[in-house]
């Protein structure tokens, strides 16, 4: 028999929904009923979720540079607002649980109107706006990282982690092993769920400039856009280089864990999944972004010396070539990266989480996260 219903909120895309679908399990593992309300994204990214029912909700990003755009958006969240009362009423949640992105404002602001509990839950080291927003009425804040400031709101803020997928965990599993001489570096490269542009430029430009020898040791996995595979892939067979490429690995946590070295963006859910399986990573943080939340994270995982920051701007192709080298020459610093890595991970952050939820669906006071 159901506990009751928890709603879970989430924007669509990756970064959103699968901590959001990693606390549902955990959830229904332990006899809850679990709704997901999203937006029309959770097509590309929601296939797995495990919602007993799927809500699309209304709402829109709103567009300080345009007023015509604000101005729809505006409207479109509060008509989402009045659909999220209409099911609030009809399926009766417990808790609601936000993990940002605007289409969680609608549901999560009339569940705070209706007297309904909610907790916000932020992946990054930096509070995103819609959170900003709606920490000034939840009742918790839970964070995937220490010292994030709860927005100026109320809320009481919990550090439980971000919860990752059960792939991650179970890759997590899978021992690290040392480079040695002659055997292969095994690269992933990766920049977001359909890969990033500029490393499917920057990566055969700096393999070009390493010597030979050097370069036939290394082996990537990387993913790259459709729009760039045959170039790619034809750049990398004339330098002889081993390489595996596609627009999406749905296996990439196995993948991470095979590696002895990432380069990625610096995401939260990516750099809590590096944590978690413990695999070190040059992090090239999203450049331009309004809050700086992916130079926030990557500074979490490389203050640990589990990683290395590189500013979009300075990660040049001479500059990698000497990266590459330096860790084939020294491959102690990738083990022991490795480590620190995983020292500051949190695989059961599901179930921190999902405690989280028990105790304020209890009436309980959230309490501290140890």
């Amino acid at each position: 028999m159901s506990r009751g219903t928890v709603l879970v909120c989430a924007g669509g895309t990756g970064g959103h929904l699968f901590p959001a679908e990693a606390l549902a399990h955990a959830l229904i593992a332990r006899g809850w009923r679990v709704e997901l309300a999203t937006d029309h994204r959770v097509e590309a990214y929601g296939q797995d979720f495990p919602a007993a029912a799927t809500h699309i909700i209304r709402s829109a990003t709103p567009s300080v540079k345009s007023p015509l755009v604000m101005a729809k958006a505006g409207w479109s969240l509060w008509e989402g607002y009045w659909q999220a009362r209409a099911l609030m009423a009809r399926i009766g949640p417990r808790v609601v649980v936000g993990f940002g992105g605007y289409p969680t404002v609608p549901p999560m602001l009339a569940a705070a109107h209706l007297g309904i509990p909610t907790i916000v839950h932020d992946a990054n080291a930096v509070l995103g706006r819609a959170n900003r927003l709606l920490a000034k009425r939840a009742r918790v804040l839970a964070t995937s990282f220490p010292d994030v400031a709860n927005g100026g709101g109320r809320a009481i803020v919990v550090q439980t982690g971000n919860p990752v997928r059960s792939a991650v965990v179970a890759a997590s599993a899978v021992p690290f092993v040392p480079l040695v001489d002659g055997a292969p570096l095994h690269l992933v490269v990766f920049g977001g769920s359909q890969g990033a542009r500029f490393f499917s430029d920057l990566l055969p430009e700096a393999l070009g400039k390493l010597e030979p020898s050097v370069r036939a040791r290394l082996s990537i996995v990387q993913q790259c856009r459709p729009e760039d595979m045959a170039r790619v892939t034809q750049a990398y067979a004339a330098l002889k280089v081993s390489a595996e490429l596609a627009p999406f690995f749905r296996d990439l946590p196995a993948r991470i864990a095979a590696s002895q070295l990432v380069v990625s963006r610096s995401g939260a859910s990516t750099v809590c999944e590096l944590a978690v399986i413990g695999r070190p990573a040059i992090m090239v943080p999203l450049p331009h972004a309004i809050d700086q939340d992916q130079s926030a994270n990557a500074r979490v995982l490389a203050s640990a010396g589990g990683g290395w920051i590189v500013p979009q701007a300075e990660l040049t192709a001479d500059r990698l070539a000497r990266e590459l080298t330096a860790f084939l020459a020294e491959p102690a610093r990738l083990e022991q990266a490795a480590l620190a890595a995983r020292s500051v991970g949190r695989p059961d952050a599901d179930a921190r989480l999902a405690d989280l939820v028990e105790r304020v669906a209890a009436g309980l006071s959230p309490g501290e996260s140890s």
